[in-house]
């Protein structure tokens, strides 16, 4: 379009070099059927067809996501609007079945090739138009996993390749076997390792940020506070440091200059935390494609609404602090991310 907007006025952006044009928000689609507590299905499709009205374009989800059944569940969506959407998925993360709280990661070429076969099945597609490794197995060399990764490019089982959780090192290695489209990582004003290292990175090699949770996991709209009093017994949340105890107590505390801002702006804490992810592709020189998660109509359209919301230098000035305060880990094992390795 030569207004590079979507119908709906969401800007339209570019995976990396070369890759999709998707809107400059996209839908991270895990929390519809696995993770998050009881969903309604029937909203949640919805919710699909809404984001799609309101020009969101990429759109998110794993093998490991329900074991598989978050890639059933998006299937008659994909197949309604093949042509009209980017379809992201992931491999290489799954569950030990003898302790489900226990992640078990894979990398290496027959795992991949059984991961790619059996996610085209479940989407019920032809071709993965955007395929992640969802964590890193250090075990196998990068090169190695790349190279089997770029062997499903050739025979036309995927478009585009990605990587989630990865340094500015790895990323490096991996791009110089095959072009990395986007690079998957948490971002969000409480979570900022990634720019250490991995987000340079990404400029330099014309990599898109794909942030996930950049609403901090609903914690920066200010939906609970304490995770293991207010959230269902199967949410994974409560095993979150930051979502617990003390540190839930003291990172609900850092939403205050979050809430001034949106009381201010007419928007709300959640447009503010995701309006300042959005601003970090001018301040980073990179394609920055935020996929906050949600189940529900009214949320889709809230978050969509952020892509208008321009904070000032003085709000962003006042948001600058909130991450080198927050308490505890964003995760109980950082080993399995990027800043584990860093």
């Amino acid at each position: 379009m030569s207004d590079n907007k979507s119908d709906s006025g969401i800007e339209k952006v570019r995976l990396g070099v070369g890759g999709p044009e998707v809107g400059s928000q996209g839908l991270g689609c895990m929390g519809m059927s696995a993770w998050y507590g009881p969903t309604d299905a029937d909203e949640a499709r919805a919710t699909l067809e809404r984001a799609l009205e309101l020009g969101v374009t990429l759109y998110d989800t794993a093998d490991v996501y329900g074991d598989g059944e978050n890639e059933k569940f998006l299937a008659p969506f994909a197949k309604a609007h093949r042509d009209e959407i980017v379809l992201a998925t992931k491999f290489a993360l799954g569950v030990d079945p003898a302790d489900p709280t226990r992640r078990v990661i894979r990398n290496d070429r027959p795992y991949i090739r059984q991961c790619v076969e059996a996610s085209l099945q479940r989407l019920g597609v032809d071709e993965i138009d955007l395929y992640y490794m969802h964590r890193r197995d250090v075990n196998v060399p990068i090169e190695e996993t790349v190279g089997a990764m770029a062997e499903l490019v050739t025979e036309g089982k995927v478009k585009y390749l990605g990587l989630s959780e990865v340094t500015g090192g790895e990323l490096r290695a991996a791009h110089a076997v095959h072009p990395i489209t986007a690079l998957q990582s948490e971002w969000s004003l409480f979570s900022r390792d990634v720019e250490a290292n991995a987000v340079p990175a990404a400029a330099e090699l014309g990599v898109a940020l794909v942030p996930y949770s950049p609403l901090g996991r609903g914690f920066l709209t200010g939906a609970f506070v304490h995770a293991d009093q207010e959230l269902t017994a199967d949410d994974f949340r409560r095993r979150q440091p930051r979502f617990t105890g003390d540190n839930a107590a003291a990172n609900a505390a850092l939403l205050e200059p979050v809430k001034k801002i949106a009381e201010g702006r007419g928007a709300t804490p959640g447009q503010v935390a995701l309006a300042w992810v959005q601003q970090q592709a001018p301040l980073h020189g990179l394609a920055v494609v935020p996929i906050p998660g949600t189940r529900r109509r009214t949320r889709i359209e809230e978050n969509v609404g952020a892509t208008h919301l321009i904070l000032t230098e003085s709000e962003m000035r006042l948001l600058e602090p909130i991450a080198g305060r927050v308490s505890g880990d964003r995760y109980a094992d950082m080993t399995f991310t990027s800043a584990g390795r860093a």
